[in-house]
């Protein structure tokens, strides 16, 4: 795929250790298949990993049938754009690897916003 992400340039490998993505290629490309839009590429937190259990989607258990491991706090995923919003209206949103983000996401969330919750690795650290 020629996937683009939010600035227009190639989009970039967001996780490969879970490795992520609708297609399980560690990029958040999408297409009509893709129900949930799983375009942002989010750095997750226990917050949101909480917040997303709570409203219906456990992405901390493990999964074996699905070759899925369960993610924690740092780790990278491709999330569903309208549980990404939906945790930015509840203060809980994720910090994002905007590179990693499929450009679809622009439809729905302004660029502005977007580089607001970029993940700054250096800062995490300090």
């Amino acid at each position: 795929m020629d996937s683009k992400n939010i600035f227009g340039t190639e989009l970039e490998i967001c996780g490969e250790d879970p490795v992520t993505g609708f297609f399980r290629n560690g990029c958040c490309d999408t297409d009509e298949r893709d129900y949930g839009q799983h375009t942002v590429c989010a750095v997750m937190t226990d917050e949101f990993l909480a917040f997303s259990k709570r409203t219906g989607n456990d992405l901390t258990t493990p999964r074996p049938e699905w070759d899925f491991p369960g993610l924690k706090a740092g780790d990278r995923w491709c999330v569903c754009l309208s549980r990404w919003m939906q945790a930015l209206d509840a203060g809980v949103a994720p910090k994002i690897i905007p590179e990693a983000c499929h450009e679809s996401v622009l439809e729905k969330v302004d660029l502005k916003t977007l580089i607001g919750y970029a993940w700054n690795q250096k800062q995490d650290r300090d």
